[in-house]
């Protein structure tokens, strides 16, 4: 369900000569640079990047930082990087930046799958020569902290589901809601980073039953800070990643004055995924669509990097 596609009669020589004719040109052809990355799948833009390597001798994600700026440079650069790189990139820049980014933290770990978060932490020693975990622990604190080490091991069972503990973890959860001890706190973070997503749906409907309340509400009602905010996201991923992503990109563009990082790493990461169900989820939830609201705040060639990611029909213009 992603909106970019690998590209039939695809020809990575082809793609690194007509990208490096507008990368060395007086002034950088970025139409071509568009047209060309936006318009092939993850797998063929790195083996466009190594036809570039043998025919400039150069790296194609180094010319495109030396040769673009601002938020236009960061789509095209990201869209370079495998996506556990990616993932590992924007983690490294969000715990080592001049502040914390806390959203973009929550954001990564509370929607990928135990696969994604361990190829994302082996991307991150790679890269980075050091332990995602241990960075985590060092860059965030309390009960955030904690949720966030629970959800970077990893560890969610998998298909796994038991209607008799359901009941019981419901309870558990409403306790901790109630009650908001720090051994409450534990418990309920447990819950939500352990168990299986079948076993979870089972646990939201139960908590309805036995507090006559939505889960999300209850915890928006007894929790607040960033704390709050994680346990939020993973409950609506857990639900509906899709709606989930939309909501996010609609804060970013309409709370946020249009928050770029934002926009930018939900397009890039979801692209292949899920991106055309984000879409559609957006237009149903806020009545423009995603295309719309991105031509309306974004300008030139990032805006049209954007919206070649983003893909539209015709009823979206």
């Amino acid at each position: 369900q992603g909106t970019i596609l690998p590209a039939p009669n695809f020809n990575p020589i082809m793609d690194a000569q007509l990208l490096g004719g507008a990368l060395q040109g007086i002034c950088c052809e970025k139409d071509v640079l568009i047209e060309i990355l936006t318009q092939r799948c993850n797998s063929q833009r790195l083996m466009i990047a190594e036809a570039y390597r043998d025919m400039y001798g150069r790296d194609l994600m180094i010319d495109l930082k030396e040769n673009l700026s601002h938020h236009f440079k960061e789509v095209m650069v990201g869209l370079m990087y495998p996506p556990a790189s990616y993932d590992a990139h924007e983690l490294w820049h969000a715990l080592k930046g001049v502040d914390t980014e806390e959203k973009c933290l929550i954001d990564i770990l509370a929607s990928r799958s135990n696969m994604e978060i361990f190829q994302m932490k082996e991307a991150y020693l790679m890269q980075y020569n050091s332990d995602l975990q241990q960075d985590i622990d060092s860059e965030t604190s309390g009960h955030f902290r904690d949720t966030l080490m629970n959800l970077a091991q990893g560890t969610r069972m998998e298909g796994y589901a038991d209607p008799s503990t359901a009941a019981q973890d419901a309870m558990i959860l409403w306790e901790a809601c109630q009650q908001k001890t720090g051994e409450h706190k534990n418990m309920l973070q447990m819950i939500l980073c352990n168990r299986s997503q079948q076993q979870l749906w089972m646990v939201f409907q139960e908590f309805q039953n036995i507090s006559g309340q939505d889960i999300v509400d209850a915890i928006n009602e007894c929790y607040d800070g960033y704390f709050q905010e994680l346990l939020v996201a993973i409950v609506l991923c857990i639900r509906d990643k899709p709606s989930y992503f939309a909501y996010r990109l609609y804060n970013a563009i309409h709370d946020f004055g249009f928050h770029n990082k934002t926009v930018i790493r939900i397009l890039i990461a979801r692209s292949e995924i899920d991106l055309m169900n984000i879409r559609q989820r957006y237009k149903e939830r806020y009545g423009k669509s995603l295309f719309h609201d991105i031509k309306h705040f974004a300008s030139g060639h990032y805006e049209s990097a954007l919206l070649a990611i983003c893909a539209g029909d015709t009823e979206d213009y």
